[in-house]
């Protein structure tokens, strides 16, 4: 792991609010600065990013050595141009946001994407460290190098990491699968299935009811668990179609990259409701056109919030094989791959995601 005496300012910069935190020792170091959200103009948007990072250096009592932190694309994220922002509608293109803040606080500034910082604080500070120690401490020799992150929330967004580097495409369009295409139409991209809004749109259409975009996906879950008047078999519903959608993508998305999956975002409080649809369309087979069947994926998937599951994953299937009378090799030979939830949460690994990615810039 990178270890470094720098500290690095980091902002979480949701559509409602940004808030601001200060990194150290992979640790925040002080009081988070929270400001509303400011994205009608660019210019507001910039006043309310140097305001925060303003107050949030005026409580530490050390020099800061960067400034590193998440914020929506599409972006040229490399010279740190955004482009064109749905839901920032101040924003239109070639906002050269890195090159201002540079500008006033002298100092090195790294923007990513989330989905990237996500997997990259999961890689070094979260799901890839902590599978890797248990199987360490359970005498298994099996680890695990890459990592694919998975962020659930108004869409879908993602980060790969790949032997502990971050994988970052020549246009700043890697891992952006809520594009790829989607089983239940093929016009749509996945991001109709995987979304607050298709889990409004099932809801609505199972329960025959006008589409109310204030019904949120937590309202629905809490219909889902009884605890809430509506329909219980549409709110379960939304989270089924919801989960079925997500598994199909997951399956793509290990037969290219082998590597654990762990997920986020606020979604999540719903595994539950999503997770068994999620398993079962993973676990579906292809059919060839002389009718035989095969796996969709080529290694086992296990449910690591499953305490059966994750028990024979640790366990694996260790070989001791003799070669001869003093040398010997100890193997796994499970091929496997895992799903879990972010123990951390999205905003915390995203966080750590944008304090390591500037420390290997710094260190670069």
């Amino acid at each position: 792991m990178i270890k470094n005496n720098s500290i690095i300012l980091t902002l979480d910069a949701g559509g409602t609010n940004f808030v601001f935190s200060a990194l150290q020792h992979g640790k925040i170091i002080s009081d988070t600065v929270q400001l509303p959200a400011s994205t009608k103009t660019e210019v507001s948007c910039t006043e309310t990013i140097i305001k925060g990072f303003e107050l949030l250096k005026n409580n530490l009592h050390s020099p800061i050595s960067a400034i590193s932190f998440a914020f929506p694309g599409p972006a040229d994220y490399s010279n740190g141009i955004i482009g064109d922002l749905p839901n920032f509608p101040g924003i239109n293109g070639d906002y050269p946001l890195k090159l201002l803040l540079k500008k006033h606080f002298n100092c090195p500034v790294f923007i990513n994407n989330d989905g990237n910082l996500f997997a990259y604080g999961e890689a070094l500070s979260g799901a890839l460290l902590e599978i890797n120690e248990t199987l360490n401490n359970n005498g298994n020799p099996k680890r695990f190098s890459n990592i694919i992150g998975i962020t659930l929330g108004t869409g879908i967004g993602s980060g790969i990491v790949i032997n502990g580097t971050l994988l970052k495409g020549d246009n700043s369009s890697e891992a952006e699968i809520h594009n790829m295409s989607n089983l239940n139409n093929p016009n749509w991209n996945i991001e109709e299935s995987v979304s607050t809004r298709a889990i409004q749109r099932v809801y609505s259409e199972v329960a025959k009811i006008e589409l109310d975009s204030i019904l949120m996906p937590k309202d629905i879950f809490e219909i889902a668990q009884g605890n809430t008047e509506g329909n219980q078999e549409a709110a379960i519903s939304s989270f089924n179609e919801y989960g079925k959608a997500l598994g199909y993508v997951i399956s793509d998305i290990i037969t290219l990259i082998d590597g654990l999956v762990v997920i986020g975002g606020g979604i999540t409080a719903a595994w539950k409701f999503f997770a068994p649809a999620l398993f079962e369309a993973m676990q579906s087979q292809h059919q060839n056109s002389t009718g035989k069947f095969s796996k969709r994926t080529t290694i086992k998937v296990f449910n690591l919030e499953s305490d059966t599951d994750r028990q024979t994953f640790l366990k694996g299937n260790v070989k001791n094989i003799q070669i001869s009378r003093n040398s010997s090799v100890i193997y796994d030979t499970m091929s496997r791959t895992a799903i879990m939830r972010s123990k951390n949460g999205a905003s915390v690994s995203t966080s750590l995601g944008a304090y390591y990615y500037a420390l290997s810039q710094l260190n670069s």
